[in-house]
């Protein structure tokens, strides 16, 4: 006979909020892969009002961390991110990657 017991939750270090609550926001902008443009689509908040969400909800270094990420990684803005992903796939079909 089988013994009876519950399946076990698998934690997730950051799971994702509520996208009705505010924080889903922080959190999705924290996030590499959610795009600004994707933000737009689901809460109707531009980037800039995602900075000034950021600025005013996150410690001054947490915030400072964060737009230099933003700004290094291409993967935030849709049009730069489908421009690296081409770079990628070329240098991939050259063979250059290695």
């Amino acid at each position: 006979m089988k013994k009876k017991g519950h399946t076990p939750i698998t934690r997730v270090k950051n799971p994702e909020p509520n996208i009705e609550s505010p924080d889903w926001v922080i959190w999705a902008a924290w996030a590499d892969r959610i795009t600004f443009e994707e933000i737009k689509k689901k809460t109707g908040k531009t980037e800039s009002d995602i900075i000034k969400i950021m600025r005013r909800s996150l410690k001054p270094s947490s915030f400072r961390l964060w737009r230099k990420r933003v700004n290094e990684k291409s993967i935030k803005h849709r049009k730069k991110f489908e421009y690296s992903r081409k770079e990628i796939t070329s240098k991939i079909r050259k063979g250059d990657y290695l």
